[in-house]
């Protein structure tokens, strides 16, 4: 049923994109009441204006934090028009009714976000305008509703198109449209206050969705929940997929691990299948690409660096998907644009997050992110040999890799260059013998290399078999009750090993 707006209350923290619609308005007759700022903003435009407190009686007061909670207000806001009752109280107490509510919030999670005080915070919180917003939300059958500055462009075209009226569907689409602000709103004052309370309950809100093409695959359907372009300016190429976005969301996160180094990581299903550091982007490059020339057809690289052309030349004789860095030089840009499809990103910031969650049975299961990097510190000799120096750096470059690889997992290395991974077996050993086997297809000769381990080795068979293939040291976290076999083979031995004290289980 086509509503006429008559009589419109528009109070905003945002005015920029508003003056259209007030003028549009205003062609049409319709009546303004307003407060503070906006009334002044509407005045300025040439028009009449109801102040609320012409309504209410009352003065804006307590410095603001009660202007239009009052009858005069709500009342025109949500008495039913088609209930005689509602219809009678509304005449007997003189409420007029209000047929559209433009009203904001106030920017409490921007105001968290630039580090405001806790005063400044508190003052944020908006109560009239998400009670205002709730209300004309509540009742849309009479009541046309918008809650943000980004739903202006939708509304001015539905009273230009509808000559100043709107029907159920648009009452009730905006309404909508008010809940997901006011829940997100509401969503976003619980997360600051549980910093300090860590009540035991989910709440994750994010406004921006964007549909994919699929899923994980063609049968599935796919949704991605967030602003990418506030980390990413896309340079090239077609549309992330779903899969896309969990190899960039991997890659991303692995080459952060290598700050102050020129590092270079190609992802394959989330895995890296090449890992390494250089004294230029071209030499970390090859170095990676090294490891694994066949999974690197069809991946995703990402670059801690600038890629200028030199290396360039060198990435562009491989087919990728997807190529991250913070910068690419002019002649290197053009280079890599020469396949359409070909898709180029330009990181633009680093990772903050520090949760980590996904569905799971019936619910949803949280935990901190894995941010412990393994350093020099944390290191422990358990072996009568200790590693030398150029061995702890061989050692802790695998250990940041295989802390982003799938368990079970091993890494054989040397200092700046992974040789080979063993990826997501269900035995340690297993896991091991992959490693080693792709090592030997691809050249690499172990002797004197690193081996890493996510997680504790509960017999020394693995010991045994790097020691096998010249592995000259080992770091993992221990932990095992029969650590110390595994201590006793490497003694025997004059290998090298080393306690981290920190598991990286992935899975």
């Amino acid at each position: 049923m086509n509503k006429k707006i008559t009589r419109t209350l528009i109070s905003v923290f945002y005015k920029d994109g508003l003056e259209a619609i007030v003028h549009e308005l205003a062609k049409q007759n319709v009546e303004f009441v307003s407060t503070g700022g906006t009334e002044e903003f509407i005045k300025k435009l040439g028009y009449a204006v109801t102040p609320v407190e012409q309504l209410t009686g009352y003065p804006s007061i307590f410095g603001g934090r009660v202007k239009t909670l009052h009858p005069a207000v709500f009342g025109g806001i949500l008495f039913r028009r088609d209930d005689a009752g509602d219809v009678k109280q509304a005449q007997e107490f003189k409420i007029a009714p209000i047929d559209l509510v433009i009203v904001d919030l106030y920017p409490f999670e921007e105001t968290v976000a630039k580090g405001g005080s806790e005063e400044d915070i508190i003052e944020k919180i908006d109560i009239g305008g998400i009670s205002l917003i709730r209300g004309a939300a509540k009742n849309f059958n009479d009541v046309l509703i918008v809650s943000s500055r980004d739903q202006y462009a939708e509304v001015l075209q539905l009273i230009k198109t509808k000559t100043c009226s709107s029907d159920l569907a648009d009452r009730k689409r905006f309404a909508a449209l008010a809940f997901d602000v006011t829940s997100h709103y509401d969503s976003a004052i619980f997360s600051y206050f549980n910093q300090e309370q860590n009540i035991a309950s989910f709440k994750s809100s994010y406004q921006q969705g964007q549909t994919l093409r699929y899923g994980e695959n063609p049968h599935q359907k796919g949704v991605f929940f967030g602003d990418l372009t506030k980390l990413f300016d896309q340079l090239n190429g077609k549309e992330l997929s779903y899969n896309n976005l969990v190899d960039v969301d991997a890659a991303v996160n692995l080459v952060k691990e290598f700050e102050g180094d020129t590092a270079f990581v190609i992802i394959k299903h989330t895995n890296a299948c090449g890992v390494a550091l250089g004294a230029s982007v071209k030499e970390a490059y090859l170095k990676a690409f090294q490891a694994d020339t066949i999974s690197a057809f069809g991946g995703v690289l990402a670059c801690n660096q600038k890629i200028d052309l030199a290396a360039a030349e060198e990435i562009n004789k491989l087919f990728f998907e997807i190529l991250i860095a913070p910068g690419y030089d002019a002649a290197a840009l053009d280079l890599l644009k020469s396949k359409k499809n070909r898709i180029i990103l330009q990181q633009k910031i680093s990772l903050t997050a520090t949760k980590q969650y996904k569905s799971l049975l019936n619910g949803v299961i949280e935990q901190d992110l894995d941010l412990h990097t393994d350093s020099k510190e944390d290191l422990k000799t358990v072996t009568k040999r200790a590693p030398t120096s150029s061995e702890v750096n061989a050692l802790l470059f695998a250990s940041k890799v295989c802390k982003h690889t799938k368990s079970n997992t091993i890494i054989l290395a040397i200092d700046g260059q992974m040789l080979s991974s063993g990826v997501g077996q269900t035995s340690r050993v297993d896991a091991l013998k992959q490693a080693i086997e792709k090592a030997k297809a691809f050249g690499f000769e172990l002797k004197n290399s690193v081996m890493a381990s996510d997680a504790f080795f509960p017999f020394p068979d693995c010991v045994e078999i790097a020691h096998g293939e010249g592995i000259a040291a080992v770091i993992q976290p221990g932990g095992s009750i029969k650590d110390q076999d595994s201590i006793n083979f490497c003694d025997q031995h004059n290998m090298a090993m080393v306690f981290t004290g920190f598991r990286h289980f992935k899975h």
